[in-house]
């Protein structure tokens, strides 16, 4: 017997390498008629120029562009709120998020927000944004986050935690990938990215309520392309096809994750991005591997079932010996891509973790999805092995 199951994903997705020199004539063929269009980006990507191209374009095609460029990692609810207000006084008629999982994060709040009357307040949590959005484009410039298919956008309430928006009304009308803004990503962006996109699939796989055989097969698929791809893609910066297989790979993962939702690894790794400021996907790579082994128990056959997929050779046995070498296989994976694999690297104390264990129980959302309880101890426990 199959469970019923909704499957929900961006109704359209441009797959082209270049795309983003045509990016004007693309969104007049999705809209037609419109004409003031705010693209949400980060400083960087505006000053570094690589940009240029498709603000040239959309010139070309007669959009009136006003560009938010102040967006930063983990973006504070105040800056949200500050993006808002420049979109609002732009007039914005149409939304383009471009850049990291943060740009198209802030993308889809200023999509709600503008036409709503909702406070930013109101909306964080499950199915609470009760109003319509503005259009919505999604482009990114990094292969992790999977947020230009995703329905859910993360805001830094306070000094150290974070919230979720989570509703259908995040979902883009149009996602472009254009592994051309990915080349020359550095290799430690490259590596923490691609290691988010595998915990996305990995997570998605083994989610505990709505694992289904869509987000299975993306799954699947998405973690051949990360596994595969991602140290070519960190040893190269400007591999061609191990970028377009990245991109593709992460926005697999994001279908997947956004229907079959993703666990204990980021529950865990939030405290770590929250009170130490750590990249993500970086937070998730360090506990990733500590949480399979707690997982193994209640996991062991879908871990197998991975195993069997992503392994470069195929290993017979029993579940549970796929499961240690797929395991292995992921933290070899990490160690060759040289980002830092212990929570003493990034800052942490011995005198955190029980601080960071009772944070990580405040992700109830997350929490409820994993293959196996989490309790405060055990949260501790597995800060502890990864210390």
């Amino acid at each position: 017997m199959m469970n019923a199951f909704r499957f929900q994903t961006v109704p359209t997705v441009v797959v082209e390498f270049g795309a983003a020199r045509r990016l004007g004539a693309l969104l007049r063929e999705q809209y037609p008629t419109g004409n003031r269009l705010c693209v949400v980006t980060d400083g960087f990507l505006h000053k570094s120029g690589l940009l240029a191209p498709a603000l040239a374009d959309l010139a070309k095609h007669d959009w009136q562009v006003s560009v938010i460029d102040d967006v930063i990692a983990d973006p504070p609810e105040h800056v949200v709120l500050e993006a808002a207000e420049r979109a609002r006084a732009a007039d914005a008629e149409i939304v383009l998020g471009l850049g990291g999982g943060s740009s198209m994060d802030v993308a889809k709040l200023l999509a709600v927000l503008l036409p709503g009357t909702q406070s930013i307040k109101e909306m964080y949590g499950v199915k609470k944004v009760t109003g319509t959005r503005l259009p919505l484009v999604q482009m990114p410039t990094t292969a992790g986050t999977g947020s230009e298919v995703t329905a859910v956008s993360i805001v830094t309430t306070g000094e150290t935690t974070k919230m979720g928006v989570v509703a259908p009304q995040l979902y883009a009308d149009l996602a472009i990938l254009d592994a051309e803004l990915t080349l020359g990503l550095p290799r430690a962006a490259t590596a923490a990215t691609g290691i988010d996109a595998m915990v996305h699939a990995i997570e998605a796989y083994t989610s505990a309520h709505l694992k289904n055989p869509n987000s299975d097969t993306l799954a699947v698929k998405a973690l051949e392309l990360l596994s595969r791809n991602l140290l070519p893609a960190c040893n190269d910066g400007n591999l061609r096809e191990a970028r377009e297989a990245m991109l593709l790979g992460a926005m697999f993962a994001g279908q997947a994750f956004a229907n079959s939702p993703v666990a204990a690894v980021h529950a865990l790794a939030y405290p770590i991005g929250g009170i130490f400021h750590v990249a993500h996907g970086l937070s998730n790579a360090l506990v990733l591997s500590h949480v399979m082994r707690f997982n193994a128990p209640a996991a062991n056959k879908h871990y197998a079932e991975l195993a069997d997929v992503i392994l470069p050779a195929k290993i017979s046995g029993s579940d549970e010996a796929k499961t240690n070498a797929l395991i292995q296989h992921i933290e070899q994976l990490i160690v060759d891509t040289a980002i830092p694999r212990t929570l003493r690297e990034v800052g942490v104390k011995q005198d955190d973790i029980a601080r960071m264990a009772s944070d990580a129980m405040l992700q109830t959302r997350l929490l409820v999805n994993n293959p196996r309880e989490v309790t405060e101890a055990d949260a501790f426990a597995i800060y502890s092995a990864a210390f």
